[in-house]
C-alpha cells in the first residue's frame, strides 16, 4: 500500500507539472512564504500596486533565461502568450515602464536575500551524504571579477584603472558542486582582501584565495574561527623555519620543492599572526614558474595543499561561465540599482535551475540545460521529460514525413 501510494504521488506530481509551463516549474523552486519573508525584510518606501517585487523577479529571470538583451525584448515575449501569464505568476500589469521604474528604485537588497535563500538550499543538496569536518569536500574558493560596463551609460561606475566603467563581483564558491555559497557586489576600485571582513566563516571549513587576500590580521580571525586557509604567498615575507618535511617525488605535472613549517618574524606580521603556518613552494612544469602556498594546517600532505589550491581555478571557471551564458553584458537599466538587481537575479537564475537538476537527477549539463529552456519556456510538459527528448535520427520515418510536403 506504501509503494502504491508513493507511485501515485509521484503521478500526480508528474500530471500536474505536465500542466504547467517550464518556467512555472523552474521558478516554483523559490518557495512563496521564502520570498514574502525577503519581501518583509527588505520593505519598499511605497506600495506597490500594479506590479509587485515578484512580478520584477519573475521578469528578470525570463530575461535571463531566454537571453533577453533588453526590457523592450522581456516585455514583448512575455506579451505573446497573456493566456499563461496568471500560471507563470504574473498579477501585476507587464510593461516596460514598471519594469525599468522597479529597476531604478525597488532595493536591489532584496534579490540579494533571495540568492542567499537558494545559496542555502543549494549548499543542503549538494553536500557529501556522510559530511566529514576534516574532509577537502567543505571547502570553498574565494575569488573577484570585474564585471564591465560602458563609461557613458554608466558614469557612476568609474574605475580608474581601466578608465571605463564597471564593479566587481566578489563570490565564495563550493566546491562541493561548484554553486556560489555567498557573494557581495562592490565597486570596481574596492581592495579583495577588504571582503573577508564582511564574510562569515565556517568552522571546520576551508577557504583557498589568491595573494589578492594574504592579510595576516584577517587570516589570524579565520584561524581562531577554528577554519582553515590556503593562500598564495607573496615576496618579502620574512619568516623563521621551524621544521622542515621531506619532499615527494615529482609527478609530471608539479614538483614539491620545499615543505616548511615556519614563524613569521617581522615585527608587524608576528604581531598579526603569532601561531605557526605551512609553506609549501610548488613548481607548475607546464606554467614554467615556482608558487609559494601558506596554510595554517599542519597536518595536510603537501600534494593534498597543492591540489586544493590548484582547485580554486573552479572559480575562475564560474565567472568565466556566468558571463558567457548569463545577461551580465547587455543590462535592462542604468543606474547602480538596476545593475545590482539584474546581477542577483542572474545567480538567483543559475541556482534555482542547478537545484532542479539535482532534485530531478539530470544528468544533462546545465549548459545543455539552458539551452532548451530558452527556447521553450512556455511548452507545458514536465521538465524531465523535456530533457528526455531526442533529435529524430535522418534514417527514421518520423524525420522523413518531417520534410514531405503535401501535394495537394
Amino acid at each position: 500500500m506504501i509503494a502504491m501510494g508513493i507511485r501515485w504521488a509521484a503521478f500526480v506530481t508528474e500530471l500536474s507539472w505536465s500542466m504547467t509551463n517550464i518556467f512555472s516549474q523552474i521558478t516554483a523552486v523559490l518557495y512563496a512564504s521564502e520570498f514574502a519573508r525577503c519581501v518583509q525584510a527588505h520593505p519598499t518606501t511605497r506600495a506597490t500596486r500594479s506590479f509587485s517585487a515578484y512580478d520584477h523577479f519573475l521578469a528578470l529571470c525570463f530575461g535571463q533565461l531566454t537571453f533577453r538583451q533588453s526590457l523592450r525584448e522581456v516585455v514583448a515575449c512575455l506579451s505573446s502568450r497573456p493566456d499563461q501569464l496568471y500560471q507563470m505568476g504574473f498579477r501585476g500589469k507587464l510593461s516596460r515602464t514598471n519594469l525599468a521604474y522597479a529597476n531604478a528604485h525597488r532595493d536591489w537588497k532584496l534579490f540579494f536575500a533571495v540568492a542567499q535563500v537558494l545559496m542555502r538550499r543549494a549548499a543542503r543538496l549538494y553536500q557529501p551524504v556522510d559530511p566529514d569536518p576534516d574532509s577537502t569536500f567543505v571547502a570553498f574558493a574565494l575569488d573577484a571579477s570585474i564585471i564591465s560596463l560602458s563609461l557613458k551609460l554608466f558614469p557612476w561606475g568609474y574605475y580608474a584603472r581601466s578608465r571605463r566603467a564597471a564593479v566587481k563581483l566578489h563570490l565564495l564558491l563550493s566546491l562541493q558542486g561548484n554553486l556560489p555559497a555567498w557573494g557581495a557586489i562592490t565597486e570596481a576600485h574596492c581592495p579583495d582582501v577588504k571582503i573577508l571582513d564582511r564574510m562569515q566563516v565556517v568552522a571546520g571549513a576551508t577557504y583557498i584565495m589568491d595573494r589578492g587576500y594574504l592579510d595576516f590580521i584577517r587570516l589570524f580571525r579565520i584561524h581562531q574561527a577554528g577554519a582553515w586557509f590556503v593562500v598564495r604567498g607573496k615576496r618579502g615575507i620574512r619568516y623563521r623555519v621551524i621544521e622542515s618535511r621531506p619532499t615527494p617525488p615529482a609527478t609530471d605535472l608539479i614538483e614539491i620543492r620545499s615543505d616548511q613549517v615556519v614563524r613569521l618574524t617581522s615585527e608587524e606580521s608576528r604581531r598579526a599572526y603569532p601561531e605557526k603556518l605551512r609553506k609549501v613552494v610548488v613548481y607548475v612544469f607546464e606554467e614554467k614558474r615556482s608558487l609559494v602556498i601558506l596554510t595554517n594546517n599542519l597536518r595536510w600532505s603537501a600534494e593534498e595543499i597543492a591540489q586544493l589550491y590548484k582547485s580554486r581555478w573552479q572559480v575562475e571557471l564560474f565567472f568565466k561561465w556566468i558571463k558567457q551564458h548569463l545577461r551580465l553584458r547587455n543590462f535592462y537599466g542604468r543606474s547602480e540599482n538596476a545593475v545590482r538587481c539584474q546581477v542577483w537575479s542572474a545567480i538567483c537564475t543559475y541556482l534555482m535551475v542547478a537545484i532542479l537538476k539535482n532534485e530531478l537527477k539530470v544528468e544533462k549539463s546545465l549548459y545543455d540545460i539552458l539551452q532548451l529552456i530558452s527556447v521553450n519556456p512556455f511548452e507545458k510538459l514536465s521538465f524531465c521529460e523535456l530533457l528526455s527528448q531526442k533529435p529524430l535520427a535522418e534514417n527514421t520515418p518520423e524525420f522523413q514525413k518531417a520534410f514531405v510536403f503535401n501535394e495537394n
